[in-house]
């Protein structure tokens, strides 16, 4: 089945005639929301559309059922804070607070605690990513894809391409909040931002439970994770962060990628009828974008992942919104994805680059 939104958010708001139900979706370009009545409300149109995850809070618990490929209903449930909140237009709830020294120290805020205007739209990113690494690691946990963190072996996160490590602080601050032990490392080719990284880790007296590493990602000397992220890692840097974790059995993954031309140079002659897109260049690099995103992710698959890719923010924020999220469940790829792949590159007589990488 197929969903006509992506995702939709269903919640009580308080209008001035009485309780109503407020549903709001994105078609990638803008926000649309609509109010019903009770009496109107459409619950069993929306339960049977095909969606596959279903998040629930509750004043103090939230629940999660996300329904796998063979129709199993996986359930799971664990405390929260929530308060109620009716007012119709609510303002989003931040799992970063803007007065975090580490916004500060990394330049997303000023000296006063705010958000720069320049650095919205990366706090808002980094913010979503969260959104999505929060639930997915605690499913990836109580399925047992990856071990209760403690303090005798705290969840190991690395940031793959880290750059001026917002991601990075933002994972470890967040989870650190949320009482979870976890180790975050950031690795990076840039001396310069290993130095400077570490040195913010320092001045916030966090460094015992977050570092970074100058080194290319295809040579670090990191060989063991439990979630490996990358944000907006350029081109082929991205097939490295995805070979690495493919390569050591990483049991979470979330890859945002960024930049693909690889595969756009490798397009020379199109199936046809497909020359009626790649005539156009606009086209053809979203239709590259596509491709190489779509090998990436059927290459996952047949190393035993269970795979998705999803929109994490709204298009109006940044035109590189497509999430790669994988979980390392094991299962053997059937025949016919090995062979929708071989069929897929054979048509448009492309290599992924990712392929060469991958060590079985």
């Amino acid at each position: 089945m197929q969903p006509a939104h992506e995702r939709i958010d269903i919640r009580p708001v308080q209008l001035k005639d009485g309780l109503a139900i407020q549903v709001s979706y994105s078609d990638g370009r803008q926000m649309t929301s609509k109010n019903y009545s009770h009496g109107e409300f459409p619950f069993n149109d929306f339960a049977e559309a095909g969606y596959a995850n279903f998040h629930v809070e509750l004043e103090g618990e939230t629940i999660a059922l996300r329904i796998s490929k063979k129709g199993v209903p996986l359930f799971s449930k664990s405390k929260n804070e929530v308060t109620r909140d009716l007012s119709h237009d609510r303002s989003k709830k931040r799992l970063l607070n803007p007065a975090d020294p580490f916004l500060r120290e990394v330049g997303i805020a000023d000296a006063n605690g705010n958000i720069k205007p320049s650095k919205m739209d990366k706090y808002k990113q980094v913010e979503e990513f969260l959104r999505l690494l929060i639930p997915t690691l605690n499913d990836a946990i109580s399925a047992g894809h990856i071990h209760a963190p403690s303090a005798d072996k705290p969840l190991r996160i690395v940031d793959l391409g880290c750059g001026h490590a917002y991601l990075t602080f933002a994972a470890h601050q967040y989870l650190k909040s949320e009482g979870i032990a976890v180790h975050v490392t950031g690795i990076d080719i840039r001396p310069a931002s290993r130095d400077r990284n570490n040195a913010i880790a320092k001045s916030l007296g966090i460094e015992s439970s977050i570092s970074f590493l100058a080194e290319e990602i295809s040579e670090t000397t990191m060989n063991q994770a439990d979630v490996a992220i990358a944000l907006h890692a350029c081109d082929t840097a991205t097939d490295d962060a995805i070979a690495w974790a493919l390569n050591r059995d990483v049991p979470l993954t979330l890859f945002a990628p960024c930049c693909h031309h690889d595969i756009q140079s490798q397009m020379k002659i199109a199936p046809e009828p497909w020359s009626l897109i790649t005539r156009h260049g606009i086209m053809r690099e979203r239709l590259g974008d596509l491709i190489t995103d779509s090998l990436r992710i059927q290459l996952m698959k047949l190393h035993g992942y269970r795979v998705d890719a999803i929109e994490f923010i709204g298009g109006e924020h940044t035109p590189r919104n497509l999430m790669i999220r994988a979980v390392k469940t094991g299962a053997e790829a059937e025949s016919e994805e090995v062979e929708r792949y071989q069929s897929m590159i054979s048509i448009w007589g492309v290599t992924p680059v990712l392929a060469a990488k991958l060590s079985r």
